[in-house]
């Protein structure tokens, strides 16, 4: 039985993803199928990256391109995928999808996982297949969220530990944790979750990681279950260059509560202030000023309105 999406989730839908890349090619998205006895579709034995296109007076650009694709395969080679897929042709592919759309801006999702050859636990016998789809995305918890600050409850349930799942790796099967957990927050009445590690150290979002501001020092959660941010990257990047002086913390959730400012960090975030934590007002109980300078920062960069970040661009129009 379909269930209908929650009227607080930014959802985009498969009509919108025109064409897709399916193992070399380009099909229309009702054409880009898999078998139902995909394994993938049974273990969660996939790797995926989100990541972001922006309009700019060149055309659409892609963010941190290549740093994506090699997470990509990153990700595959800790779950024990050997795709014979190279970067480069990951990010031609990407390239490509994006201009046979003709999109402007767009969210991408390159995925490779474990086809329908075999149904038991061990993959080995199945065959890998690559997909990317571009579809429009606005602001991922909404533009209320962003203008006010978000609300975050803690979850109750726990990031998974390094030593029960890959967590450098962006395999599909992890985020089932984070599903749980954002699931519960939005059933809640908040906009997302704020996840803890085992022992009680903050450890990120659903989907994001995690900065505070105190007493000007810009705070960056450090953990070992945390996924390699390229966001996160970013940010940290961006501060330094505006002056901030940044550290990279542990953290309990108290420190959260008492601190200047909280904001939220990740491609589909980009960066997302937080108002309150569990009910408890951070700073003035609205988006601070901080995080909103950030924000405009970051935006400014993606959108190629500050030449000295092209680096991190990739136009599709060359």
């Amino acid at each position: 039985m379909a269930t209908t999406p929650s009227p607080n989730t930014t959802t985009t839908s498969a009509l919108d993803a025109g064409l897709i890349w399916l193992d070399g090619s380009l099909v229309p998205h009702e054409q880009a199928t898999v078998s139902v006895l995909t394994h993938a579709m049974h273990y969660g034995t996939s790797v995926f990256e989100g990541i972001r296109a922006y309009e700019t007076e060149r055309g659409a650009a892609v963010f941190r391109l290549r740093e994506h694709s090699q997470r990509l395969l990153d990700s595959a080679k800790i779950l024990g995928m050997r795709p014979t897929i190279a970067v480069e042709e990951i990010d031609a592919a990407i390239v490509e999808t994006i201009a046979a759309n003709e999109r402007k801006s767009c969210y991408i999702r390159p995925l490779l996982w474990y086809g329908p050859e075999s149904l038991g636990i061990n993959p080995t016998k199945n065959l890998l297949h690559f997909m990317v789809a571009t579809l429009p995305w606005g602001v991922y918890l909404g533009e209320e969220a962003v203008r006010k600050g978000a609300k975050l409850m803690t979850s109750s349930w726990r990031r998974s530990s390094g030593d029960i799942l890959p967590t450098k790796a962006k395999a599909g099967g992890n985020y089932v944790n984070s599903v749980l957990a954002n699931q519960e927050a939005r059933e809640n009445g908040f906009d997302e979750a704020l996840l803890l590690d085992k022992e009680g150290f903050v450890a990120e979002g659903s989907g994001e990681n995690v900065f505070f501001l105190k007493d000007g020092t810009l705070y960056a959660i450090a953990h070992s279950v945390n996924l390699r941010g390229i966001t996160r990257d970013t940010v940290i990047q961006l501060a330094k260059d505006m002056g901030t002086r940044v550290e990279n913390t542990m953290a309990v959730r108290d420190e959260l509560y008492t601190a200047d400012e909280v904001f939220m960090v990740g491609t589909a975030a980009e960066v997302t202030p937080i108002a309150s934590i569990d009910r408890r007002p951070i700073g003035a109980g609205v988006a601070g000023p901080y995080s909103l300078a950030m924000r405009e920062r970051y935006l400014q960069v993606t959108t190629g309105k500050l030449p000295e970040y092209d680096r991190w661009l990739t136009y599709v129009g060359g």
